[in-house]
């Protein structure tokens, strides 16, 4: 075994167990504290003057775009499965998790454009591993 496949192996094992490293780890943690700070929102917003809910709902709301805009940037980096360090494709496919903050605070695009993101991701690995089974033929 060569030292590439080694690093390559100990990279899978590491991106299969924990938060992995390199763009798992950025999209893991994305997902771990983007998704739970809902209840944290809620929290504050039962807190906060009522002339302020809004705010803070406006700024996760953001968040939950920016979350998803970040996985978006991490596709564009990694367009190609063949090209993704293990695991990475399901953890893009993960961003469809957003669906449910934004359904719980009835944010209508997060609602569409989480599960929109999952199917696309869903969509280009399909396509890319037909592409491969008919250029070996």
């Amino acid at each position: 075994m060569d030292l590439n496949s080694a690093q390559r192996i100990t990279q899978a094992e590491a991106a299969r167990t924990g938060l992995g490293t390199g763009p798992n780890r950025r999209l893991r943690l994305t997902l771990l504290i983007g998704m739970p700070m809902v209840f944290l929102v809620f929290g504050i917003m039962i807190l906060v003057p009522k002339s302020l809910r809004y705010g803070v709902l406006y700024v996760y709301e953001a968040g939950i775009i920016g979350c998803l805009l970040h996985y978006a940037w991490v596709f564009a980096k990694y367009p190609r499965h063949a090209d993704r360090p293990p695991y990475l494709t399901r953890d893009l496919a993960m961003g469809g998790g957003f669906y449910l903050p934004s359904l719980m605070l009835g944010f209508w695009p997060g609602m569409i454009a989480a599960p929109a993101w999952a199917l696309f991701v869903g969509i280009t690995y399909a396509v890319e591993v037909t592409r491969g089974r008919n250029d070996h033929r």
